[in-house]
């Protein structure tokens, strides 16, 4: 078998490889990345594209027709990863994240590719009251990034047939440490500046709803996509990937963290504008589908492992909200230190 992983340099990306590598060790895996994160790595043992048998750099917008050439599965993770990245970068996020994955998915078919599996997210639900979302419950999409998943899933579902099985995964937000850690996500935010200045800030008021994953339970799910038979939910699969003892407030992370992290001062704004992002979602179909897969970590486990892993390399930075493990600032560098145009395409290959 053989199956490409794009974004694989990036934060879910070497833990969905060491998953892969580790359930398929005779599986020929390859990697394509555009290495705008390439540098990020956070306590990595080992350089993660070593778990590769192949690894391609260039931009999924100009991805060739050999690359997918005799591949049976695409783990399809490249895009523009968040709201502010999306509204900085608002007809980049939709031309990666939208036209570029729509494009991916037809090469995919026409070289006879089986199985194609797009990291969506549970952001399509935007601001949803009531109870909890289900797949079928109706959209919301608030930002360019959150469109952009909605766009993809819509086109997707049009190229999905006996021969070419198309799983669109609506993961919970994200967190977790990671050879390549983002900062910028709500409790790995969290839990770093409990380490660094022993205070949580919450921006919002606190009552905002979040559903949650780890990104090794992200990798266990795409596992479990590559792998799906359509017989087991439809050639066409939109699924909301995450736990439903998962769905939090902010104020309830943030007292989470403290728990574990010693000598924390919670503060909430609540002079807050409210914050529109806030949806509980429902893992029904999730839990039904893909037993054997289902997330193994629980909240306190995730901050443990946030703890320990930035303990492990000394983390100290007090501004490392302006760092480069926050996705925006690396490329907003990248663009003002002219490496990258305005489309963030690199300079250095006149095409990337």
């Amino acid at each position: 078998m053989r199956i490409l992983v794009t974004g694989n340099m990036g934060y879910v990306g070497p833990l969905v490889v060491r998953r892969l590598r580790e359930a398929h060790p005779g599986a020929e895996l390859i990697g394509y990345d555009a290495g705008y994160f390439a540098q990020c790595l956070t306590g990595a043992k080992r350089f993660p594209e070593s778990l590769v048998d192949l690894q391609y750099f260039g931009d999924i917008r100009n991805i060739s027709d050999d690359v997918v050439r005799g591949v049976n599965a695409v783990v399809h993770l490249c895009a523009i990863s968040n709201d502010p990245m999306g509204a900085l970068f608002e007809g980049v996020t939709l031309d990666i994240n939208h036209r570029a994955s729509v494009k991916l998915a037809e090469k995919a078919k026409r070289a006879g590719v089986k199985s194609f599996v797009f990291a969506s997210s549970c952001s399509v639900y935007g601001f949803a009251e009531g109870g909890p979302r289900q797949e079928e419950d109706a959209l919301n999409p608030l930002t360019a990034y959150a469109k952009s998943k909605v766009f993809t899933e819509r086109d997707l579902s049009g190229l999905a047939s006996d021969g070419f099985s198309v799983t669109c995964l609506r993961f919970a937000t994200a967190c977790g440490m990671s050879d390549r850690l983002r900062l910028d996500l709500v409790l790995n935010d969290f839990v770093a500046g409990a380490l660094v200045s022993k205070r949580i800030n919450i921006l919002s008021d606190g009552t905002p709803w979040r559903p949650l994953i780890h990104v090794k339970d992200m990798a266990r799910a795409i596992d479990w996509a590559v792998q799906r038979d359509y017989r087991d939910g439809g050639t066409f699969l939109t699924v909301n990937v995450g736990s439903d003892g998962w769905n939090y407030q902010v104020k309830e992370l943030a007292a989470a963290v403290a728990n574990v992290v010693e000598n924390v001062e919670v503060l909430i704004n609540k002079d807050a504008q409210p914050d529109k992002r806030s949806y509980r979602v429902s893992f029904a179909k999730f839990s039904k589908l893909a037993q054997g897969y289902l997330p193994s970590v629980d909240l306190p486990g995730a901050v443990v492992d946030i703890r320990n892993g930035l303990a492990a390399m000394k983390f100290q930075d007090q501004d490392f909200r302006t760092g480069e493990f926050v996705r925006l600032v690396t490329l907003r560098k990248l663009r003002e230190g002219g490496q990258v145009t305005e489309d963030l395409l690199w300079k250095e290959r006149g095409r990337a």
